[in-house]
């Protein structure tokens, strides 16, 4: 097969696959307060407690992941021998969710970073891989736990530590797709790769206004790349910016001449419910999985949506840089799925 057929380097941060790659089954699994959300008829399971069963909020993260990724595969009829490879992250440090949770799979691992925009760097490679012939399968898959994040980012949950209002929640959840040629789920056509903005921004309880650059960066440069415009899509989200970073972007956006509305959202203001005390909203790796592999996916295949467009966002920090007084360096990725092809 002729390489430059399968797939198209339009520029340095965007590829378009030219291979009938596509999200051929998607699972979540999620904690409580996720469960008393408005996307909860979605979700495949449903924890009843943060401990998930186990002994400690970590192991909890584990079994989140190995649910999600556990699912995917009976969704598709197949076993972790189907499988080449799980690219897939989490915020511990090491990627002890991931490493842990592959262990115990016994599938080849390619465990990856990108903080909150694990989600899109998980699938965006993943879909890389599938298109050059490296993987026939390959799962995607991030994970976040509210405690464990608190934890090792801020402070632990038993502490009670004060938070202003433009802290967000991290999302007890994790989500897996699977991808593969052909198929009748959605189409990736198109992965646009961030570059990291650092705007000076210090505050590790404002990841959304730390965040939106990074957005924006990506967000024009997949359209510059690709020739389409927000109204290409029919929903066009990003991973975690929540109230704070969200009216942010849209602003940003207009001002270079991009207009948003009606087509934008964000993850992070669609996983709770107004009334849930989450601060600013939704954050974590887990806030686009979830949203991503539960409703776009059902829209998708329903037909409700036909282009969509996840540009997850990261904040790469740690608590040793914000310590040290750096400010946050952030992150984006964006993909494409279209359904209906």
């Amino acid at each position: 097969m002729d390489s430059k057929k399968q797939v198209s380097r339009i520029n340095r941060q965007t590829w378009h696959f030219a291979q009938d790659v596509r999200l051929q089954a998607s699972a979540v699994a999620v904690g409580p307060k996720e469960g008393e959300g408005p996307l909860a008829a979605l979700f495949d399971k449903i924890h009843d407690d943060m401990y998930a069963g186990q002994q400690t909020w970590e192991d909890a993260e584990k079994q989140l992941m190995e649910d999600a990724v556990t699912m995917v595969l009976q969704k598709a009829k197949i076993t972790e021998k189907d499988v080449d490879v799980i690219l897939a992250g989490d915020l511990l440090n090491q990627n002890i969710t991931t490493n842990f949770t592959a262990e115990k799979l016994a599938i080849p691992l390619l465990g990856m970073y990108g903080a909150c925009s694990t989600s899109m760097l998980t699938l965006s490679n993943a879909a890389a891989l599938v298109n050059a012939g490296y993987a026939s399968k390959a799962i995607a898959a991030c994970s976040s736990h509210n405690a464990t994040a608190e934890r090792q980012y801020r402070y632990p949950t038993e502490y009670g530590g004060q938070k202003p209002p433009t802290a967000q929640w991290t999302v007890t959840g994790s989500g897996a797709g699977l991808v593969g040629i052909g198929g009748n789920g959605p189409r990736i056509t198109y992965a646009t790769l961030g570059k990291v903005i650092d705007m000076g921004i210090k505050d590790p309880f404002d990841m959304g206004s730390a965040m939106a650059p990074a957005a924006v960066s990506t967000l024009q440069t997949h359209f510059q790349d690709t020739g389409r415009s927000p109204q290409t899509y029919d929903l066009i989200v990003t991973g975690d910016l929540a109230s704070v970073g969200y009216p942010i972007v849209k602003e940003l956006m207009l001002k270079d001449g991009y207009k948003m509305e009606p087509v934008y959202n964000d993850c992070g203001l669609m996983v709770y419910s107004p009334d849930q005390d989450v601060f600013a909203g939704a954050s974590g790796c887990a806030s686009s999985a979830v949203v991503t592999y539960s409703y776009i996916m059902d829209q998708l295949q329903k037909g409700l949506l036909k282009k969509v467009l996840i540009c997850a966002t990261g904040a790469l920090l740690s608590p040793v840089s914000y310590q040290q007084g750096h400010s946050i360096p952030c992150i984006a990725h964006a993909v494409a799925l279209e359904g209906g092809i």
